[in-house]
């Protein structure tokens, strides 16, 4: 998990625009592959700070629109070290070369596949699914990671990717005639176990 916080829009501490380099640095920032950029002096002190952080979002969501932002060589020349990878990874370039793909639900004990997954730049959503509020506070500085409580223990296995679009679409994250991309382990509620990766239908 990277976070890039230095002084990344100062001027703005006493003036409600931001500096050309400011702009340009969150942007790289961006599509250099942090997770996560962060204001200090800006919001503590600064005479602006709801600008700032309009500014600073506007930046971030422009670059995460180039291209650039969307492609990623992560580890194309290394093997991968467990199964657990294999799948986080695997997974996200399945979700990214398919039509019709609407983001990949993890579902997940300690946050370590989604957290693999957030690795790979995407225009997918990553929704990790998991009963933990520790790991859930974790997942949410992960870039392109939306953390949800959702106890998949409370289901039968042959119920669990049924329950798991249900609530997708209730929350309004996917709809009739989309894909979804699933991780989970085949030995639910322990850390480290995912093993098992497929594509369902909304239907």
């Amino acid at each position: 998990m990277v976070i890039t916080a230095t002084q990344m829009m100062e001027s703005m501490i006493s003036n409600s625009m931001p500096t050309r380099a400011e702009v340009f640095d969150v942007a790289n920032a961006v599509l250099d592959g942090t997770d996560a950029v962060m204001l200090s002096a800006e919001t503590a002190v600064g005479d602006f700070p709801v600008e700032v952080v309009t500014a600073m979002a506007d930046a971030a969501l422009g670059a995460e629109q180039h291209p650039v932002a969307r492609t990623s060589k992560y580890r194309l020349d290394r093997e991968f070290s467990s199964a657990q990878e294999t799948i986080a990874l695997s997974a996200m370039y399945g979700a990214n070369h398919f039509s019709g793909m609407r983001g990949i639900a993890s579902l997940t004990e300690r946050g370590t596949t989604p957290t693999m997954m957030s690795r790979l730049s995407s225009g997918l959503p990553i929704f990790a699914l998991s009963r933990r509020a520790d790991t859930l506070q974790r997942l949410a500085l992960c870039r392109g990671v939306i953390p949800l409580f959702f106890d998949f223990t409370a289901f039968a296995p042959q119920d669990l990717e049924a329950r798991t679009i249900e609530f997708l679409v209730d929350g309004g994250f996917l709809a009739r005639g989309d894909y979804i991309l699933l991780t989970m382990g085949s030995t639910q509620g322990q850390a480290g176990k995912t093993d098992r990766m497929k594509i369902l239908p909304v239907e």
